[in-house]
């Protein structure tokens, strides 16, 4: 049970947060049947898209003094509008907050910022990750730099939102059966019946923190340098 001074101590802290947010509009929600993926569309007309150079993440509040960090999949810098995905297969802050979301609802987001990652010259990228990377990925195919081979793998549990996946979207994303808890094995499997060169190829990789630390790991062992894996963790 709290104290009173604790009660008092975030209360203050609440409203500090709350005098620095941002304020936006939802335009649309989308639920992925069973309802475990979320898509939102969105209008912050405070947020200046013009200079999204690196994926970017927005720090939504999603409940007091709690906030999620999601990447736009896609944008509209002119009339400020971007659609953000959710993996909503667990129960947690931002989960909840998805799917209470409805059409015409505001939203208050923290800020917008950038996962310091977007495509570098080379020859061929590949990007690999799960449901909760499924906008990083995206995003990262629309900053893909022309001339540029650009292919991956993205693991999703449900067969359906497997379907959804390839039709819905024009990319060379594919969307891979998940046989594990955590799509490692799943994506390791894949990346190795692809046989990549070592030469000239990028990985980007994101997700949960456990996918992304053991397919680095694996790429490390296939002799790939650090250089050309980068990284992008989330949190279990």
């Amino acid at each position: 049970m709290e104290t009173s001074t604790l009660h008092k101590l975030k209360q203050k802290a609440g409203k500090l947060f709350d005098g620095r947010l941002q304020h936006g509009n939802i335009l649309e929600v989308r639920y992925w049947e069973p309802g475990t993926l979320i898509e939102i569309d969105l209008h912050l007309p405070q947020t200046d898209m013009t200079g999204w150079s690196e994926v970017p993440y927005i720090k939504f509040k999603v409940d007091s003094l709690t906030f999620r960090d999601y990447t736009p999949s896609g944008w509209d810098a002119e009339i400020h509008t971007c659609t953000i995905y959710v993996d909503a297969a667990h129960n947690g802050p931002g989960s909840n907050w998805a799917r209470l979301l409805k059409k015409g609802d505001k939203v208050s987001y923290f800020k917008t910022g950038t996962t310091n990652q977007s495509p570098v010259a080379t020859s061929a990228i590949v990007a690999l990750g799960d449901e909760s990377s499924m906008g990083h990925l995206l995003a990262l195919q629309k900053m893909v730099l022309p001339h540029t081979r650009f292919s991956g793998g993205i693991v999703i549990g449900n067969e359906h939102h497997r379907k959804l996946f390839h039709e819905y979207f024009w990319t060379p994303i594919e969307p891979v059966p998940r046989r594990d808890v955590y799509g490692h094995h799943s994506l390791i499997e894949w990346v190795l019946d692809q046989r990549y060169s070592l030469d000239n190829t990028v990985f980007y990789l994101a997700g949960n923190n456990t996918m992304v630390a053991q397919l680095r790991k694996m790429l490390k062992g296939q002799g790939y340098p650090s250089g050309q894996i980068k990284v992008q963790g989330f949190w279990d």
